[in-house]
C-alpha cells in the first residue's frame, strides 16, 4: 500500500522542473470576469456561505482557447465532493489503459460511462480496484497533471471506494477527506480536457464523450435546461448537504467551465440558479 506521505514526497521529487512548469501555467483570474462573479454571488445572496468557506467556485471563459479567462472564489478550499472525485478514476483509468496495464474493453467502456452519466456506486467501485488506489493517487499527484498539489491546498483525491469490499484506503494527507476537490483543480482538470492533454488527445476525445449526455437531471443540468442548443460535458456528486457539479458547457458560440462546491441542505436549489448566473456571464442573456 502506498502511504500518503510516499505519494506526495514522489510527486514532488520527480521531475520537479515539470512539476513546477505546471502550476506556472495555472489559471489566473481576469479582474473583470472576477469582479462580476463576485457580483453574480452577492444578487443570489450567497456573500454567506462563501465567508463561512461552505461555497467555491471556479468559470473559466475558454471562447478564445488561447486566452482562458478565470474568476474563481475560495477556489483552493478542499470540500467533500461525495461523487465528483470519480473524474479522478476516470482519468487514472485511461492513464492504466494507454500504458498496456488495462484493457479498454467494451465492458470496461460501459462501467465508464454508468460511473460518469449515471454516477453509479457499483460501478465506480468496480474501477477503482481495479485501477488501484496508489495508482490513481500516483496520477492525480504526478508532475504532469497535479490535480492534487500540496502547494494549492489539495484537489482531487479519491481516498475510498464507493461501496463493497475493500471500500476504505486513505484520507487526503492534508483535510483527511475520503472524496475530495478544490474548484481550481476540478477546473483545471477540464481546461485540460479541452486541449487534449488528458492522457493524449486521442483518449481526451474519447474522456469527453463518455461526460456527455448527463443521465442525472439537476443543479447545472437543470438550470440549463431552458437554455436552447447547448452541448454540456459534466459531472456532479450528492451526499446529505454535500452538493458539487463540474461542467464544460458549450452555448452560443460560446465555451466555458463552470464549477461548483457546496455545503447547504438547498444547494440543490441553488446551483440551478448559479449555473444560469454563470452562463449568462459569458454568454449574455
Amino acid at each position: 500500500m502506498l502511504r500518503p506521505v510516499a505519494v506526495l514526497a514522489m510527486s514532488a521529487v520527480c521531475a520537479l522542473i515539470p512539476a513546477q512548469a505546471a502550476r506556472e501555467a495555472s489559471l489566473r483570474a481576469d479582474p473583470e470576469l472576477q469582479q462580476s462573479l463576485e457580483q453574480a454571488v452577492t444578487v443570489l445572496s450567497l456573500d454567506p456561505a462563501l465567508q463561512q468557506r461552505r461555497l467555491a467556485v471556479s468559470l473559466v471563459d475558454i471562447t478564445d482557447p488561447g486566452h482562458p479567462r478565470y474568476a474563481g472564489l475560495n477556489d483552493c478550499e478542499m470540500m467533500y465532493a461525495a461523487s465528483l472525485p470519480k473524474i479522478g478514476v476516470l482519468v487514472a483509468g485511461f492513464e492504466r489503459i494507454r500504458a498496456g496495464l488495462m484493457e479498454y474493453s467494451p465492458a470496461v467502456r460501459d462501467m465508464f460511462v454508468r460511473m460518469v452519466r449515471f454516477s453509479s456506486n457499483v460501478d465506480a467501485s468496480r474501477l477503482i480496484q481495479r485501477i488501484g488506489f496508489g495508482y490513481i493517487a500516483q496520477v492525480l499527484t504526478s508532475p504532469k497533471y497535479l490535480f492534487y498539489d500540496p502547494q494549492r491546498n489539495g484537489g482531487l483525491w479519491v481516498g475510498k471506494a464507493y461501496g463493497g469490499p475493500n471500500d476504505h484506503w486513505q484520507r487526503d494527507p492534508l483535510h483527511n477527506i475520503s472524496h475530495g476537490a478544490t474548484s481550481l483543480q476540478v477546473a483545471r482538470f477540464f481546461l485540460m480536457l479541452e486541449q487534449g492533454r488528458l492522457v493524449n488527445r486521442a483518449y481526451s476525445a474519447e474522456i469527453k464523450e463518455i461526460l456527455s449526455k448527463p443521465g442525472i437531471h439537476h443543479k447545472f443540468v437543470k438550470g440549463l435546461e431552458l437554455k436552447p442548443d447547448h452541448e454540456i460535458y459534466r459531472k456532479s456528486g450528492t451526499w446529505y448537504d454535500w452538493h458539487s457539479d463540474a461542467a464544460l458547457v458549450e452555448h452560443a458560440g460560446k465555451k466555458y467551465i463552470a464549477v461548483a462546491l457546496m455545503k447547504d441542505a438547498r444547494g440543490g436549489e441553488i446551483l440551478p440558479r448559479l449555473i444560469q448566473k454563470m452562463d449568462s456571464l459569458v454568454c449574455g442573456d
